[in-house]
């Protein structure tokens, strides 16, 4: 993959048998890839035990009229700090426009907007993230661990939770029943 071509705005996809069962069927919204490193938030598994309503009366924020539902597992990488993702008629202070999928979101003010009902017309919320040193997320590529796949937000906003790692594979036209759990090399 040549220097340039960053994956913000893309979704990585895990491949069958990449080896960390951490991130086994992982569907990961790329927020941020340059040369310091790349950060994503994983959307395709919710968290546990913990749903939005939960998460609000956590952090003092009534959930007036924020429908309730699952936090998503964001990855590894700090698992107690909450990300939204959201559609990108909405910003707020730190939003960070992941063009074209996406506007992230860190601050309490957007759960506190979601609340009110002044918030993004489509969001999620998840606790953690994945996160890679500069080239790292280049080597697990060129070792067959992930596939980048076109930034969707119809992934993100209307594919039920379990199901985006297999629709993804789908829109790139790709059976994932067919995908083998090793590879070889020429």
């Amino acid at each position: 993959m040549p220097e340039a071509q960053y994956l913000a705005g893309r979704i990585l996809l895990a491949m069958p048998g990449m080896g960390d069962p951490r991130f086994d069927h992982a569907v990961i919204a790329m927020c941020v890839h340059d040369e310091h490193g790349a950060m994503g938030i994983g959307i395709g598994q919710p968290r546990d035990g913990v749903t939005l309503h939960g998460l609000l009366e956590d952090v003092g924020i009534d959930p007036g009229v924020a429908p309730d539902g699952p936090v998503l597992h964001g990855g590894p990488v700090e698992p107690s700090r909450g990300f939204v993702l959201h559609s990108r008629d909405w910003g707020g202070a730190g939003t960070i426009d992941v063009h074209p999928l996406c506007g992230l979101s860190a601050s309490l003010d957007i759960l506190r907007a979601i609340s009110e009902g002044r918030g993004p017309r489509h969001w999620l919320i998840a606790l953690g993230y994945a996160g890679w040193a500069p080239g790292q997320l280049e080597g697990e590529m060129r070792r067959h661990g992930w596939f980048a796949a076109d930034g969707s937000s119809d992934i993100l906003f209307d594919t039920p939770v379990g199901a985006r790692w297999a629709a993804t594979w789908r829109i790139h036209g790709i059976d994932p029943a067919l995908l083998a759990s090793e590879t070889g090399s020429a």
